[in-house]
């Protein structure tokens, strides 16, 4: 990776905070209809911040992990599903990024998947929207259980194969893809950019309790690609990468259910004082104890944030990834739970920002890694045990 250039990411966040409320205002008709949050996009792309975990030389603000996990946090407060399909879409300029270079070419990546990595992002810069296709029905998000396969071409690779909750589905201008080599014996599995067209069909499957507008469709793959599609130029990394550095698999969701989880706050606080519930001891009770647990989770996926920065792959900074999910997924669902209780029966009807928040909120302890994954792998690690390989069933 070039060395690194001074970030914009403080000007990102600045403006993350001026389209959160538009957002917001939004928020409500998206959901009800389940569709892709088209008008949020626009303006994110007008603001150039599909371009934030860009580098400066290719047209983006360069920013940190810690800079994304603010913005992502910011883009929640004013709607989750938005945030939501952004981080997808962070999660693959992010990696593209920040993978260390000499990794990658420890790896034994060839020099033209750096052209092919400037490339993608640069058009992440100009606009261009990612998508992530690696969970599958019958095996969730473990990329051992993938079944998509790929096989070697005379121009590169053909991939069939079908993904499921695939979040910003038939408006993303590319897929990551998990796959695995079809001939192989043992589980080899690769990750392709795989462009929308041709070959890639959208089944309109997604109705979901809560995020019900990152349009999760699933999608089919029966595509061919060419070589430098193989992220990273090498087959078999998906695995020993999601092992080594899983911030983006794991930790950036974090930041979302932590904006969430303020925006309850919000919600719930709007809502009692309009009604004359603020008098009541027991509900500025649950107030401030929700207040206190969101600072808390924000406390540690920041710190999370700041060591993936410092120190990405060393094991003290994935301790602090995976406790940054379990923490930030479990305070979600249990604030707005609270908050719900204490507005009353009026603000579960349909169509009140905190009963939205709330199914929203419910989703982060769901999303891989699920909490009890995330407390497992805690649990695991703190016996002394691999908690990535000294498992019954494999974890990825």
């Amino acid at each position: 990776m070039p060395a690194p250039t001074e970030s914009r990411g403080g000007e990102a966040l600045a403006l993350a905070r001026e389209l959160a409320p538009r957002f917001a205002d939004r928020a409500a008709a998206h959901d009800e209809r389940g569709r892709f949050p088209e008008a949020d996009f626009a303006e994110l792309r007008e603001a150039g911040l599909t371009g934030l975990m860009v580098p400066a030389r290719l047209g983006g603000f360069g920013a940190t992990f810690a800079e994304y996990a603010a913005v992502a946090a910011a883009l929640a407060r004013g709607a989750g599903s938005t945030a939501l399909i952004f981080n997808m879409h962070a999660s693959v300029t992010g990696a593209l990024a920040q993978t260390p270079e000499h990794l990658v070419r420890a790896l034994g990546a060839p020099e033209s998947f750096f052209a092919a990595r400037d490339k993608a992002l640069a058009a992440a810069a100009d606009g261009a929207l990612y998508g992530v296709a690696m969970s599958e029905r019958g095996g969730g998000s473990r990329l051992s259980k993938t079944t998509t396969a790929y096989r070697r071409s005379d121009n590169g690779y053909r991939i069939t194969g079908a993904k499921a909750f695939v979040s910003g589905a038939g408006h993303a201008d590319a897929y990551l893809v998990t796959a695995r080599d079809a001939d192989a014996e043992e589980p080899l599995v690769s990750h392709f950019l795989v462009p929308a067209g041709e070959g890639v069909r959208v089944e309109e499957t997604w109705d979901s309790l809560g995020m019900r507008a990152t349009g999760s469709h699933d999608v089919h793959f029966d595509v061919e690609v060419g070589a430098d599609a193989l992220l990273g130029g090498v087959e078999g990394l998906a695995l020993l990468l999601a092992e080594a550095m899983p911030q983006w698999l794991v930790a950036s969701y974090a930041a979302v259910y932590t904006g969430v989880a303020h925006a309850a706050v919000d919600a719930a606080a709007a809502h009692v004082r309009g009604r004359g519930l603020d008098a009541l001891a027991p509900v500025r009770s649950r107030i401030g104890r929700a207040d206190a647990a969101v600072a808390a989770a924000e406390l540690v996926v920041a710190e999370a944030a700041r060591r993936i920065d410092a120190a990405p792959g060393e094991e003290d900074t994935n301790r602090w990834v995976w406790r940054a999910k379990l923490t930030a997924g479990d305070t979600a669902f249990q604030v707005a739970s609270s908050l719900l209780e204490a507005a009353g029966t009026s603000a579960s009807r349909r169509g009140h920002p905190l009963e939205r928040l709330y199914r929203d909120a419910r989703c982060g302890a769901l999303q891989p890694a699920t909490s009890d994954v995330c407390a497992d792998w805690l649990g695991a690690a703190a016996l002394g045990a691999d908690p990535d390989h000294d498992t019954a069933v494999p974890r990825w």
